[in-house]
């Protein structure tokens, strides 16, 4: 995600400490000059000036002391410095969200209009599915009848009931309907979807601040837009100076480039950012990971996201019955396929790449994964049969003018795929084969495949 996230920052900070990397021992003047650079970097990606201010001081005092100056490494050491200190801006550690010992867990989301409440309940909602809780949502948005109707597509896209009362304009009454509703149908999730304003007023903090009142959530989540950047700072802090909010739910972070938002709320709020919404689809909710985010600004990586995506995605007994096939020569088509359909569920290959150490933004741009041909390769094998998936050398001409036809694609993009798939196969058999010789050969054998 952080090919889109920060994309000028991190280009323009890998590039201010590489030059660091080229020096054996580094002088105050050195440094200087670097976190000039990082300053200005900061700043042009709507970093909040007093946190850059602080920011830049606190890497500069601990860049000069005697470990770095002597040390062995002195551009590492920096690196190393403003990796933590980016991490201790975003929050040191993730927050997860409180669940109450006492169900239901009630959460609350606020917000201005637009920034994204609703969709964000919905994907809330899903996250606590996969977790096997059983969250309701309630409607108290009721000034805007589209509102309602919003939760309710919303709710029943992520198959989670959607609790309303109709006609009826108080809010703190639906709030407790609500909860005697979960407690009476088994819900252990209350996500209370309240009204949204174009601009802060004393009009709606009254209406949340009756409904924290009367209901007290253990949680007040605010919703805000990172695209709206330095606003979206100071809708923040107004939103906490009033409700004492408990975190941050920041969405469009894959539509900014500059997303310093991001790296000031925690700084001038002193509330996490528990979630960030990074796409369209009801799955697109991440939960926020300030060392992670950091080392992707820096280009170091993100290799624990990965593997989280690859276990959410991954079933084991699959893994294991793929392993089967793969040493028994039996891997077919559908195979084939199925693995492809579970890697693109982890979301686009473009942002996979990106959490790669050493991949940054500026090698993303040469590298063009065109998702259209993997659409064509999942229609190509759709329009085969069963037969021809599980021994695809029966395909011949007529064959394959059917499957062409039946896909919308051209013979040349079957000739490839079959000649890839064969190719795979080839490569498959040949590493059993290695494997076998290494543990006969023991000692002598290859030592990647012991």
């Amino acid at each position: 995600v952080v090919g889109m996230i920060f994309e000028n920052l991190s280009e323009k900070l890998q590039g201010a400490l590489s030059k660091l990397r080229g020096k054996g021992k580094l002088s105050e003047k050195d440094v200087d000059l670097a976190m000039r650079e990082v300053k200005l970097a900061l700043l042009e990606s709507d970093v909040n000036f007093k946190v850059v201010k602080q920011f830049i001081s606190n890497v500069k005092e601990r860049s000069i002391g005697k470990e770095v100056m002597e040390s062995l490494t002195p551009a590492q050491q920096v690196i190393k410095i403003v990796n933590e200190e980016l991490t201790a801006l975003m929050g040191k550690k993730e927050e997860k969200i409180q669940i109450d010992s006492n169900p239901p867990t009630i959460i609350m989301l606020c917000g201005l209009q637009g920034a994204g409440k609703t969709t964000h309940a919905g994907k809330l909602a899903r996250h606590f599915l996969k977790q096997n809780k059983k969250p309701l949502l309630v409607a108290c948005a009721v000034y805007r009848p589209a509102a309602i109707k919003q939760l309710q597509v919303v709710g029943k896209s992520v198959d989670v009931p959607v609790f309303t009362i109709e006609d009826c304009k108080d809010v703190t009454k639906i709030a407790n309907e609500s909860i005697k509703f979960a407690n009476s149908n088994s819900k252990d999730i209350v996500i209370l979807d309240t009204a949204g304003r174009l601009h802060i007023d004393d009009v709606l903090m009254d209406e949340l601040k009756s409904i924290k009142s009367s209901v007290k959530p253990i949680e007040i989540l605010l919703v805000v837009d990172s695209m709206t950047g330095q606003d979206a700072v100071n809708v923040a802090e107004s939103f906490n100076n009033e409700l004492d909010i408990t975190g941050v739910i920041m969405t469009k972070l894959d539509g900014d480039a500059r997303g310093g938002a991001a790296l000031s709320i925690k700084a001038i709020t002193g509330k996490p950012i528990k979630f960030i919404g990074v796409g369209e689809k009801l799955d697109d909710l991440e939960q926020f990971y300030p060392d992670r985010m950091a080392s992707r600004i820096l280009g170091m990586g993100d290799i624990l996201s990965v593997i989280d995506k690859v276990q959410k995605q991954f079933d084991l007994k699959q893994t294991k019955e793929l392993e089967e096939k793969i040493r028994k020569q039996s891997f077919t088509l559908d195979d084939f396929l199925n693995q492809m359909q579970q890697v693109r569920n982890m979301g686009p290959l473009q942002d996979l790449l990106s959490m790669m150490p050493g991949v940054n933004s500026k090698m993303l741009k040469d590298i063009n994964i065109d998702e259209k041909e993997l659409d064509k390769i999942e229609a190509m094998i759709l329009s085969m049969t069963k037969k021809e998936r599980e021994n695809p050398d029966i395909i011949d001409n007529s064959r394959k003018q059917r499957i062409i036809k039946g896909s919308g694609t051209s013979i040349t993009n079957l000739n490839k795929l079959l000649k890839q798939f064969k190719d795979s196969k080839k490569m498959m058999k040949k590493m059993q084969e290695m494997t076998k010789g290494a543990k006969k050969k023991g000692k002598f054998g290859l030592p990647f495949f012991k």
